[in-house]
């Protein structure tokens, strides 16, 4: 395999070996974070689809990376030189879902696929859904309805709900909200990108909550844990598996130990293809991977069981088979409902550690596998 990297404009190109049903070679651009307080969601999605990349032995594909920097400006001007210079036959990569409804409608609409392996906006899988857009992850709304379900099952009767003011934030809030029975002892919004949760904090200590709800990924959810720990509170949290997982937990330390969150996926989960992957990804990276970086590793192997089957220019015919989702999942069952979102189960999973490492262990289950999002109703396709 051929490596180029540039290390100042986070480009990385890739070639790999000839293929079965595609004519010619295929070029994937991944538009992802790289820097600042979001990069290890960025890092962690584009390692695992490189991993998949490098273990697949049937493909012809240039892969381009770039770093959208968690600017949805620069991510548009990637978007349009990817798809004009690099003639990119698909995108994906995309963290954030401002970027990506910045990015995702122009390029659906020029006849190029998207293939999502994080972020999961409401519009895009409701009223603005289009046959050329996939999700491999999840839509925003679910994993937090999970956590409502949780906070329920836990007997939480006034939660004090927090996120970042963009959409998966209200996306979050709004999924929480749909699922949780009890009352809200408080509901904020953040800014994105905050490391100050000062007045946040004192916010909740003033409030009668029993419980808290955050959806705080990246940098985000480190600064606050941090804060929180130091601030003598001690109201349980639960939140999802974005907030609370291998990207940011060494960073958090003792203090995340016992949160309960919820995901599509678990390092511990028992199948022999997730059990494979995180043998692989330690072996690779020397680290354990991340809910994010399982989410790089399916986007990947499902772009790749499609490519078996069919050639990208045939439109019709690739989108068939990305249908299809004919590969082995890292999470186990998957299927795509009729608005290209997942049909998965979803876990309750707590912050343990583990030989001294932390990370999460599967200790329930919130939804089952016919789960799907709320907003497919609304997508008429």
């Amino acid at each position: 395999m051929n490596v180029k990297a540039t290390l100042a404009t986070g480009l990385v190109a890739l070639s790999l070996g000839a293929g079965a049903a595609q004519a010619e070679s295929v070029t994937i651009g991944m538009i992802t974070t790289l820097s600042g307080g979001g990069a290890g969601l960025g890092v962690d999605v584009r390692d695992g689809f490189l991993l998949a990349l490098e273990q697949a032995d049937n493909s012809d594909i240039e892969l381009v990376v770039e770093d959208d920097a968690q600017r949805p400006e620069t991510a548009v001007q990637i978007a349009e030189r990817m798809i004009q210079s690099e003639r990119a036959d698909i995108l994906t990569g995309i963290i954030w879902s401002n970027l990506a409804m910045a990015v995702v409608p122009s390029v659906v609409e020029q006849d190029i696929f998207y293939i999502s392996p994080n972020a999961g906006p409401s519009p895009l899988a409701g009223a603005n859904c289009h046959e050329n857009y996939f999700n491999a992850a999840w839509q925003n709304d679910t994993l937090h309805e999970a956590a409502g379900q949780t906070a329920n099952e836990l007997g939480y009767e006034n939660t004090f709900i927090m996120a970042p003011n963009y959409p998966a934030g209200t996306d979050a809030l709004n999924g929480f909200k749909r699922y949780y029975d009890g009352e809200l002892a408080g509901e904020l919004f953040t800014q994105v990108g905050q490391t100050d949760y000062a007045a946040e904090i004192a916010q909740i200590r003033d409030s009668d909550a029993d419980s808290i709800f955050i959806f705080l990924p990246g940098g985000m959810g480190i600064s606050f844990m941090r804060q929180y720990a130091q601030s003598g509170l001690d109201l349980p949290i639960v939140s999802a598996g974005f907030s609370f997982d291998q990207d940011v937990l060494p960073a958090m330390g003792s203090t995340a130990l016992g949160v309960i969150n919820t995901g599509q996926w678990s390092p511990d989960l028992d199948n022999e293809a997730n059990e494979a992957f995180v043998e692989a990804f330690e072996e690779e990276y020397d680290r354990l991977p991340s809910i994010y970086a399982s989410q790089g590793y399916d986007t990947a192997n499902l772009i790749l069981s499609a490519l078996e089957t069919a050639d990208v220019s045939d439109k019709d015919a690739f989108r068939e088979a990305l249908r299809a989702a004919d590969f082995d999942s890292v999470r186990g069952s998957f299927a795509f409902a009729d608005n290209h979102h997942p049909i998965h189960r979803i876990y309750v999973r707590e912050v343990v550690e583990v030989d001294g490492t932390l990370t999460n262990r599967i200790i329930g289950t919130a939804f089952e596998d016919d789960y799907r999002d709320v907003h497919g109703a609304n997508c008429d396709m």
